[in-house]
């Protein structure tokens, strides 16, 4: 409704008033009653209109201790079967990811003599057990020269083989550190139970789990002692394969774990 004194005014006094409003810059008639113009309508709620739960806050991210979770598993086996149980259902090694079969052991549990490589190849890989490529047909006939053979039912004329790494590392490359770190554990679970009487450690890779010292051609044929057991590193087949002269070397380390095992020289 119009104000009194709005209702008084007659039309060329309006229009005039209104013109000089204009000219003052006014655009906007404002009525009577007062507007917030910055006022905004209320958002109707969607859906249920019901209270809205609280965000559930996300689960702290712990980090998992391989080496710790391959000591628990490892130490929970009584048996070879268990360990290779074990060990083949570790899934903290990317390792496993990429290789096409486990690889654990291979020859007689009961022998004398357990010989501990570093990792599968691609043969192995493809086999499913250790030292069955060039490398390890060299290494057959290198033990057979003393006596030994993985096939050998009697445990005095036996051998026992197995890797520090059960799954093939891609394109053959040297274990990581943290790799052996994850399967030391394990490969020293396996020394425990096949309770060898001497262990022969094949190239770098198991020095450097084992004894903690990398070096193969200056630890090569010295007796320590490790895990319990006689140990003697001699250099991988490979290595042999690649440099012929150092045959020599290692058929003088042959002859002196032939006399460990009592025999002649």
């Amino acid at each position: 409704m119009d104000s009194p004194a709005a209702a008084s005014l007659d039309l060329a006094t309006a229009r005039a008033l209104l013109e000089w409003q204009m000219e003052l810059g006014a655009d906007t008639p404002v009525g009577d009653t007062p507007v917030n113009r910055y006022e905004t309508a209320p958002v109707p709620p969607k859906g249920n209109s019901g209270p809205v739960p609280a965000p559930v806050p996300a689960a702290p991210t712990q980090d998992v201790d391989a080496v710790a979770a391959a000591r628990a598993a490892a130490s929970g086996t009584a048996t070879l079967a268990e360990l290779a149980e074990a060990q083949a259902a570790y899934d903290l090694c990317d390792l496993k990811k990429g290789a096409k079969n486990f690889v654990f052991a291979d020859g007689n549990p009961e022998a004398r003599v357990m010989v501990i490589g570093e990792a599968p190849g691609r043969d192995e890989d493809l086999e499913g057990r250790p030292f069955v490529g060039r490398a390890g047909q060299l290494l057959d006939r290198m033990f057979a020269a003393i006596g030994l053979s993985r096939t050998s039912p009697d445990p005095a004329g036996a051998l026992y083989i197995t890797n520090v790494l059960p799954w093939r590392p891609p394109g053959n490359r040297d274990p990581e550190a943290a790799e052996i770190a994850m399967m030391l554990p394990f490969v020293t679970r396996h020394v425990e139970l096949a309770d060898p009487d001497f262990v022969v450690l094949m190239g770098n890779t198991p020095c450097a789990a084992i004894l903690h010292q990398p070096g193969i051609m200056r630890l090569r044929g010295n007796w320590t002692e490790a895990l319990g057991k006689p140990v003697l590193p001699m250099t991988h087949p490979a290595y042999l394969l690649r440099n012929p002269a150092a045959k020599r070397e290692a058929w003088a380390d042959l002859l002196s774990l032939k006399a460990r095992l009592g025999g002649t020289a």
